[in-house]
């Protein structure tokens, strides 16, 4: 029997927009799918080891993610996005990291798509390309690739109906403002979906409304936003923020895109309490806590003054 062929994910950064897509593309495939564990301390300290002091802390533990793989896997999936159109752009590191990590783990055997649409680098054709590196059949190809897009789309719209009914109840509701690759994190956002979920309080995900109507109604908070995927998180706030108690930002530090939107987006939002968390590889999870308690708090005397 065929040994199957051992692809490593790192459990970060797009891993948490495009893990149904993967999963199901490589093992239609026949391939085994290698997955980090949850970020940990030990990812951390890899992922600081591994990059510069500059590099946000989103970054470092992708790092940290990929050094985990090493020896464990034949292959470790690198994508690199540079953009989805002409006026859809990512932060740089998302282009950049395909080069990062190949030049800092130089006998690392990566496996890599480009998403790059402008210059006519599309998803389904790249997808094809990756998959000759694993076997020789096209039409087997082709059938993986159309199989995981159908599963990523059924699984991005249960998400969406699940949040659209979660609005129907008489919950307090927070609107968490975060790119999914730190609110889905184990270190970087789980303290605080933690602390929701004990106190029975709804999150509402940023990232959970449709990319589309996300983008537009972006243009009313601004026109000029330059990074598509800042566009698709803050979208959320003017569709939802009739329906929430409270917006959280949630940011990874020193994140660039995020310290410039965020601060624009926080003088220009009236009428919703606002609190803006940034984490970085010290913070304390009981620090947050008190920070989060306090938020509730507002928000909670700022209801009972209004009824």
């Amino acid at each position: 029997m065929k040994k199957k062929i051992k692809i490593g994910i790192p459990r970060a950064f797009l891993y948490y927009r495009h893990h149904i897509l993967w999963k199901n593309f490589f093992e239609k495939l026949n391939c085994q799918i290698v997955l980090s564990p949850d970020t940990n301390k030990e990812i951390i300290a890899l992922g600081k080891d591994y990059s510069i002091d500059e590099s946000c802390l989103s970054s470092k533990v992708y790092m940290g993610h990929v050094a985990y793989l090493i020896d464990k896997c034949d292959y470790v999936l690198i994508p690199r996005i540079s953009d989805y159109g002409k006026d859809e752009k990512v932060c740089i590191k998302f282009s950049g990291l395909y080069d990062i990590v190949k030049n800092t783990f130089p006998n690392l055997k990566i496996l890599n798509y480009n998403i790059e649409i402008s210059t006519h680098h599309k998803e389904a054709y790249e997808f094809f390309k990756m998959g000759l590196k694993i076997t020789k059949n096209p039409i087997k190809i082709i059938r993986a690739y159309y199989h995981a897009h159908k599963k990523e789309k059924k699984y991005n719209q249960e998400l969406m109906q699940c949040q659209a009914n979660n609005l129907k109840n008489n919950k307090l509701k927070i609107l968490i403002i975060a790119h999914p690759y730190n609110i889905y994190d184990k270190y970087i956002g789980y303290p605080i979906t933690k602390f929701f979920k004990e106190n029975n309080i709804d999150i509402i995900y940023a990232d959970r409304l449709d990319k589309k109507i996300a983008i537009e109604y972006s243009k009313e908070l601004s026109e000029t936003l330059y990074w598509t995927y800042s566009k698709e998180i803050i979208g959320a706030i003017n569709y939802y923020q009739e329906a929430v108690d409270g917006i959280i930002f949630l940011t990874a530090f020193p994140c660039g895109p995020d310290s410039l939107v965020n601060e624009l987006l926080i003088r220009k939002i009236k009428n919703v309490p606002i609190t803006n968390i940034i984490i970085d590889e010290s913070s304390a999870e009981a620090g947050l806590q008190t920070r989060l308690e306090s938020f509730i708090d507002i928000i909670e005397g700022r209801k009972n003054n209004h009824e």
